[in-house]
């Protein structure tokens, strides 16, 4: 029979003074050894704020989550983990596709078990009942803005394409022209790439 690989993920942050990060370590090498796993990497952010997206061996976990270098990822507590609960969704999910399991052990989660698992389907189910609220939250607002008329989308200008034409044929540069009727570069360039003789156009860009 194969052997479940585990590897051990633990950070202590810049405002834990005095916090020694083998408190999170011991235990979780206590429980792998206890589980009759083997360990085969320790993954350790020193001194690293939960709060940034980018942690160097966060990082490097993923990664070699993505190369299947391990079946369990053991953590003390979420919060030591992911900053957030999205954040903790996101890389469940990745470690669920993977097929690599995950344990928090001051939670007692673990998805090597079958309650673990209907945890993480709760989560899951959870995440994705608030991404569909959110949407339809948006789409209400966008069909409540319509039904009162208002124009949604970049507003319309009003572009003097005769008068661009003009300072063109004397000479002026795209940009100069830009600059001085207050347009961008691109929509006086589009406009004189049209070549449609016109006093007023209208444009979104």
């Amino acid at each position: 029979m194969s052997t479940t690989r585990v590897a051990v993920y633990a950070r202590v942050s810049t405002t834990n003074h005095g916090q020694d990060v083998t408190l999170q370590t011991r235990e979780l090498h206590q429980f792998a050894e206890a589980r009759g796993w083997t360990m085969v990497g320790n993954y350790i952010d020193d001194g690293v704020s939960g709060a940034k997206d980018s942690r160097p061996e966060l990082n490097r976990l993923m990664a070699d989550a993505h190369k299947r270098c391990f079946d369990v990822v053991a953590v003390w507590r979420f919060d030591r983990f992911a900053r957030s609960v999205s954040h903790l969704l996101r890389a469940l999910e990745t470690f669920s596709a993977l097929g690599i399991a995950f344990v928090s052990l001051s939670e007692q989660m673990d998805t090597t078990t079958p309650t673990g698992k209907m945890v993480f389907t709760v989560l899951g189910a959870v995440a994705e009942l608030e991404r569909s609220l959110i949407a339809e939250r948006v789409r209400a607002g966008i069909r409540n803005a319509r039904a009162k008329g208002k124009t949604l989308g970049r507003p319309r200008i009003i572009v003097d394409a005769a008068r661009i034409g003009r300072l063109r044929a004397q000479g002026r540069s795209i940009r100069e022209i830009a600059d001085d009727l207050g347009y961008s570069r691109g929509v006086v360039h589009k406009t004189l790439g049209n070549r449609v003789p016109r006093r007023v156009a209208t444009t979104a860009d």
